[in-house]
């Protein structure tokens, strides 16, 4: 009997599970903060536990595990590997990979062991893994380096932003002036513009579903806004399918993130289709359906060639982890 470890570790939360090679759940530890960019100390500790009580509970030690899988957010660059390398190692699994937490969200939604992902939530990632097992991804540093765009706290700004606009004539008329000034209680936009100036007021990350709700309402600005950032979101994931070769392959682009767990129909997720129409045509939109952590024991069963079964996909499905599928827009 093989075992495999999956570890999703996030800024708020750590996920450790060890499952059998026909998908049946062996042991699980949950902690908190693993994001070592934001605490280096309290992530290394609560990585090293999350998976001390996955063994202790599957009766199991490091040196039973066939293949164990990091996902971890923050592992962005060399620099982050260089830290993360020997504090994984430390943890004493023979066979074991890291890499950033998007590819194990990719995974958690792909039948494949390749394809791409957007996720989209506070902030915003893409990645993409062509069937050679390259691996590229982009995003997650904000707008000053170029990304960012379609986040839920850009969203949030943009209708902040607009309610500003459409009150002193810069801007288009919106439904948004209202409803921003509604959500956050304000009398008025002069008032709401002397707390930002004076009281250190900034825009709520909720404010972002507003935009959504604006353009189900037929508000054409925040439609038009959803639709540019659609398309941004295609571009930057199209950016790696062309830089990885994959224009002609069937693969699944993964959609992830509070943003982008709107329905279906809505103009963002619009766009993205549309864009990802022309770059890459046999390309399929599709929802993660599993926690991310399972995308972390997928990808331990791919690196160990041992790709899962739909017996086993069936198996992870009913495995329950956690209430919280990608980052929430209005926390």
């Amino acid at each position: 009997m093989n075992y495999y470890l999956g570890v999703d570790a996030g800024g708020s939360k750590t996920h450790a599970l060890i499952v059998n090679d026909q998908g049946h759940l062996q042991g699980r530890g949950d902690t908190g903060n693993g994001n070592h960019q934001t605490g280096l100390q309290q992530a290394e500790e609560n990585i090293a536990l999350a998976c001390r009580l996955a063994l202790e509970e599957a009766k199991l030690t490091p040196k039973d595990i066939h293949f164990a899988y990091f996902g971890l957010a923050g592992a962005d660059r060399e620099p982050d590997f260089e830290i993360l390398r020997p504090m994984i190692g430390s943890l004493g699994f023979p066979r074991h990979k890291i890499a950033c937490d998007t590819m194990i969200a990719m995974r958690a939604g792909t039948s494949r062991s390749y394809g791409a992902v957007i996720i989209s939530g506070t902030g915003f990632n893409a990645a993409a893994r062509n069937s050679a097992g390259e691996e590229l991804q982009y995003g997650g540093f904000g707008y000053l380096f170029g990304d960012g765009q379609g986040s839920g706290r850009s969203l949030a700004d943009f209708a902040f932003r607009s309610a500003i606009r459409a009150w002193d004539g810069r801007g288009r008329p919106t439904i948004l002036q209202q409803m921003v000034l509604d959500t956050t209680e304000f009398a008025d936009v002069p008032a709401m513009l002397d707390a930002a100036l004076d009281d250190r007021f900034s825009p709520p990350l909720h404010l972002a579903e507003l935009v959504f709700k604006a353009a189900q309402l037929g508000d054409a600005l925040s439609i038009d806004y959803l639709l540019e950032e659609g398309r941004e979101h295609a571009n930057a994931v199209g950016a790696l399918i062309r830089r990885l070769g994959m224009e002609e392959e069937a693969f699944e682009v993964v959609l992830g993130g509070s943003v982008l767990a709107k329905s279906m129909n809505n103009p963002m997720i619009d766009a993205i289709t549309e864009e990802l129409g022309r770059i890459a045509p046999k390309a399929s939109i599709v929802r993660i359906t599993m926690d991310p952590v399972m995308g972390a024991i997928l990808s331990a069963m791919d690196a160990d060639n041992q790709p899962a079964s739909d017996e086993v996909m069936a198996t992870l499905q009913n495995i329950t982890v956690s209430d919280q599928k990608g980052e929430i827009v209005h926390e």
